[in-house]
């Protein structure tokens, strides 16, 4: 009957039985196969979170003894800079719940922000004001996300060092903020559930 039929699709909305909504771009908000995926990308029209697309670009390597590398103390430091302050611009439109940043390395997630609000009402405001602005002289592009649950989005085995696709993974390998900046956020009683995630804000054309 109908009946049997809706309940039967609501139990695989998003899911790989579904064969009708992209399960990872409903888990995850992004998908490597973008606009010819063969499945549909439902694209919410309000939510809590949003993607700021590409918005983390770690420091240039630079060249030593064995060839270009990047110093790992400076790229700590660049990601703790840019997630605080990240934090601190994202905060002007209301409560932060989660700050996630990728470091995933496929084209559809490479430097991808995800910002969870308490309220659908805050993330409205922000997606108003940010878009058409700039961060470190990029563009800045914010669409709203169908991610409210990140452990749904995130790699387990990233976590737990067993990821074996490493950095081109379909889910999320998030970077990790130290518990000090956590706690100096305000976001440390959640710690377990957050991710870690230069440049500066401006305003819509300009270089910022």
């Amino acid at each position: 009957c109908l009946a049997n039929m809706a309940d039967r699709l609501a139990q695989i909305y998003g899911t790989e039985q579904d064969k009708v909504n992209c399960p990872f771009y409903y888990k995850v908000g992004a998908c490597r196969h973008g606009d010819r995926c063969s499945r549909l990308h439902n694209r919410p029209t309000f939510s809590q979170t949003l993607l700021l697309s590409h918005m983390y670009q770690g420091p240039p390597p630079e060249m030593t003894e064995t060839g270009y590398q990047v110093d790992p103390q400076k790229e700590a430091s660049h990601f703790e800079e840019f997630y605080e302050e990240v934090f601190d611009e994202l905060s002007n439109f209301g409560k932060v719940e989660e700050l996630n940043i990728c470091e995933n390395l496929g084209d559809h997630m490479l430097g991808n922000v995800y910002v969870k609000f308490r309220h659908e009402e805050e993330a409205e405001k922000a997606l108003l004001a940010l878009n058409g602005r700039f961060y470190a002289g990029r563009l800045i592009v914010a669409e709203y996300s169908p991610v409210t649950d990140f452990r749904e989005a995130r790699c387990r085995q990233f976590e737990e060092n067993t990821c074996a696709r490493g950095g081109h993974c379909n889910f999320m390998h998030l970077k990790r903020p130290t518990k000090e900046l956590l706690k100096k956020l305000g976001m440390d009683r959640k710690e377990d559930d957050r991710a870690r995630g230069g440049g500066g804000f401006g305003g819509g054309g300009g270089g910022g």
